[in-house]
C-alpha cells in the first residue's frame, strides 16, 4: 500500500473538541447503522461534518431511517448500504487529493478490529472512535451542565447494576440517565437541551476498544471472566480493554474485592490525583469497601469514621424474594459509584426495594409439581452461567449454542455438584459435551432435536426438562453461550422457552405463568 494521501481539511484529532470545533466540513465514514449508528450520523451531520455511512445489510427499517436524516440534513449525509461498502474506506471520491480517505471513522461496537475496513483504517493511520469518545470528546451543549460520568462494565451484570445506579441516582433527585450499551445512545443524551446531572454509562468491551480515556467520576469493573475472546483475539486483549475504563479517573476507582483480576486492573491505573481505590464484596467489607454484614448492605468507604464504622446502606431483605449472591454484589457496586457522587443512604435502599428484575434474567417462568422454570438466556457466557446456577442446588439445566470461543471446564466443575440432567441445545454441542464427560460424567445427558429450528429445538428441551425434573428442582434455561445458530437473538431464545414452559402448562392441565 502506497504512502497515505495528505489530508485536505487541515484539522488534527486534538482540535476536535466540544460543539464549537472545527468539525463543518471534516470527512467522517460511519459504520453501521443501527440504533448506534443513526445517533452518531445525525449528530455528525449537525456538527457540520460531511458522513458517510455504510452498513452491510440495506433493511426496511434503515432505508427509512436514512430518509429521516435525509430529509433533515441535505446532502451532509450519504448512505451506502452492502458488502462492497464495508469492505473499502474509499468513499469521498476517488479522483480528489485525498484518495477518497476518511479523516476520521465512527464505529458500531459490533465491528471488529479484524474486518477488512478497520484493518485497512489501521494501516491508513485512519483514526477510528466508537459513539462514547464522539460524545466525551464533544461535552454538553453549550449553555448545558457538564454531567459527571460514572461508568461501569464487566463480563457479566452489566445492565442490572446501571439500572439499578439510574435508580439511586434518580431517588436521589437527581436528573439522570442510564445509556451508553442500554438504551439510550449517549448522543441522545449529551445532546438534552436541559441537560442532566449525571450519566450512568454501561459500556461494553467492544465499545472500550475504540474509545480515549473517558476522564470519568468514578469507573466500576464488575467482573472479568473469559467472554468475547473470538472479537479480541484472546484473554489479554479483552482485559486490557476492560481496563481502560479506570483511565484518568477522578474520585473512585470501584473494583469487586472477590475477583483480582479487577483490583490488578484499578492498581495498574493511571487515574487523577486523589482518586480513591473501592472494593466491593458479598463478604464482611475491609476499610474502603461496601460488603455484606449479616445480610445488611453497608458502607465502609464513603464517611469519615469508616475505620470504626459502617454505614447501614439496605438489607437483603430489601430485594424481596429472590436475591442471589450476584444480584447483591451488583447492587454494591451500584451503591459505590452513587456514592462516590454523595447519593443518600435513603436513596440507594429506595431503589433497591424498587428493584424489578429484568426480563430474561433468572426471571421465574412457572411453578408446578413443586418444579421451578427459570428463564435466564441472557447467561450468554460461563461466568453468566455460573452465577445463575449458584442461586439453585438442584437442576435440570437447559445450555448450549454458540460457544464464542470459550472454555467450558471451569463452568461445569463448578456447577457439577448441582446437576441432576443437562439438556442441550445449540448446533454444535461437541465442546460443553466434553466439558461435562469429563467433569460431571454422573450427570445424564439429552440433546434436544429440531436441528437449527429454534422454536422445535426449545419444544424438545423443555419436554425433555419436564420429563426428568423432579419435585424440589429447578429447570433453568442459562445457556452459556450465544443463541445466533438457532435463534434471531437470546431475547427469541428466552421468549421460546417462555412460549414452550407456557404451552406445557396448560397441556398438562396447570393454569398457565
Amino acid at each position: 500500500m502506497g504512502p497515505r494521501a495528505v489530508s485536505a481539511h487541515p484539522v488534527t484529532l486534538p482540535q476536535l473538541r466540544g460543539w464549537d470545533g472545527p468539525w463543518a466540513g471534516l470527512r467522517v465514514l460511519v459504520t453501521g447503522f443501527g440504533v448506534t449508528g443513526f445517533s452518531v450520523a445525525d449528530t455528525l451531520a449537525e456538527l457540520g461534518a460531511q458522513v458517510v455511512v455504510v452498513d452491510g445489510q440495506e433493511t426496511d427499517t434503515r432505508r427509512d431511517d436514512a430518509a429521516t436524516l435525509a430529509t433533515m440534513w441535505g446532502d451532509r449525509l450519504d448512505f451506502r448500504f452492502g458488502e462492497p461498502h464495508t469492505s473499502t474506506l474509499r468513499h469521498f471520491g476517488a479522483e480528489a487529493p485525498t484518495g477518497g480517505l476518511p479523516e476520521l471513522i465512527v464505529t458500531s461496537p459490533g465491528w471488529r478490529p479484524d474486518s477488512a475496513l478497520i484493518q485497512a483504517a489501521a494501516a491508513e493511520q485512519v483514526p477510528v472512535w466508537s459513539d462514547i469518545q464522539l460524545a466525551r470528546r464533544l461535552g454538553a451543549r453549550p449553555g448545558a451542565r457538564e454531567p459527571d460520568w460514572l461508568v461501569l462494565t464487566g463480563t457479566n451484570g452489566k445492565t442490572t447494576t446501571v439500572k439499578m445506579l439510574e435508580a439511586m441516582l434518580l431517588a436521589d433527585g437527581r436528573r439522570a440517565v442510564a445509556c451508553g450499551n442500554i438504551g439510550m445512545p449517549i448522543l441522545d443524551a449529551i445532546r438534552d437541551p436541559e441537560g442532566y446531572h449525571v450519566l450512568a454509562v454501561e459500556l461494553s468491551s467492544f465499545q472500550l476498544h475504540y474509545t480515549e480515556p473517558l476522564h470519568p467520576a468514578a469507573a466500576a469493573v464488575l467482573n472479568i471472566a473469559e467472554d468475547h475472546m473470538d472479537w479480541h483475539g484472546g484473554f489479554e486483549s479483552y482485559v486490557a480493554d476492560k481496563a481502560k475504563i479506570y483511565e484518568s479517573t477522578r474520585l473512585a476507582c470501584v473494583y469487586n474485592a472477590e475477583d483480582p483480576v479487577t483490583e490488578r486492573m484499578v492498581a495498574a491505573a493511571e487515574v487523577q490525583e486523589g482518586a480513591r481505590a473501592i472494593g466491593f464484596t458479598t463478604d464482611s467489607p475491609d476499610v474502603s469497601m461496601l460488603g455484606l454484614v449479616d445480610d445488611i448492605l453497608v458502607d465502609r468507604a464513603f464517611l469519615d469514621n469508616r475505620r470504626h464504622q459502617a454505614l447501614e446502606l439496605a438489607t437483603r431483605a430489601d430485594f424481596g424474594t429472590l436475591a442471589p449472591r450476584h444480584l447483591v454484589a451488583n447492587a454494591l457496586a451500584a451503591a459505590a459509584l452513587a456514592r462516590a457522587v454523595d447519593v443518600a443512604p435513603a436513596a440507594v435502599q429506595q431503589a433497591i426495594q424498587s428493584y424489578a428484575p429484568a426480563e430474561h434474567r433468572i426471571q421465574p417462568v412457572a411453578q408446578a409439581d413443586d418444579v421451578l422454570w427459570v428463564n435466564d438466556t441472557k447467561a450468554t457466557n460461563p461466568h453468566a452461567a455460573a452465577a445463575s446456577l449458584a442461586s439453585f442446588t438442584d437442576v435440570v439445566w437447559i445450555a448450549g449454542g454458540l460457544s464464542k470461543g470459550v472454555d467450558y471446564d471451569p463452568l461445569v466443575q463448578q456447577v457439577a455438584a448441582r446437576l441432576r440432567h443437562v439438556i442441550l441445545i445449540g448446533t454444535d454441542t461437541t465442546q460443553l459435551r466434553s466439558s461435562l464427560q469429563r467433569h460431571a460424567p454422573q450427570v445424564p445427558v439429552t440433546e434436544a432435536s429440531g436441528g437449527d429450528d429454534g422454536e422445535t429445538v426449545m419444544r424438545s428441551a423443555v419436554e425433555a426438562a419436564h420429563r426428568y425434573a423432579q419435585p424440589g428442582q429447578a429447570v433453568v434455561l442459562a445457556p452459556a453461550a450465544a443463541s445466533m445458530d438457532q435463534f434471531a437473538s437470546y431475547i427469541s431464545r428466552g421468549e421460546q422457552f417462555i412460549a414452550a414452559v407456557t404451552a406445557l402448562m396448560r397441556d398438562k392441565g396447570f393454569t398457565p405463568p
